[in-house]
């Protein structure tokens, strides 16, 4: 979750950022990715978004067919043979794929429009 957060906000940033390609752009994408986390969080609007986004993604079945991909993955390594880490690096690319871009532009718009409403 954290890391399709993460995603979502990179993408806002290039957004509502000048950012082009000198040396610092790499620190300003930083400082407009912190602001908005910033204001996200201050205002509590962050939380209000992660909880549509669970909402959409158990909608969409997104959780299902990602709990059943984790017993796959234990299933045919063995529940011994297989740590926590392992499995969230094995799942997170296709975890982040399988998102319905549906979901992603939702969010992404409620987000864009929250900082239309209330620059950073």
């Amino acid at each position: 979750m954290q890391l399709l957060w993460d995603c979502l906000i990179w993408k806002l940033t290039l957004l509502f950022s000048d950012m082009d390609l000198k040396p610092d752009a790499k620190r300003k994408e930083n400082q407009v990715r912190t602001r908005i986390n910033q204001k996200l969080e201050e205002s509590g609007e962050r939380e209000r978004l992660k909880e549509l986004l669970r909402s959409r993604l158990q909608e969409c079945g997104w959780r299902d067919q990602l709990k059943k991909h984790c017993r796959e993955l234990i299933s045919h390594r063995g529940l011994n043979n297989i740590s926590v880490d392992t499995l969230a690096q094995e799942i997170t690319p296709k975890a982040r794929a399988s998102v319905p871009d549906l979901v992603k532009k939702e969010l992404l718009q409620q987000i864009r429009e929250y900082l239309e409403k209330n620059p950073i």
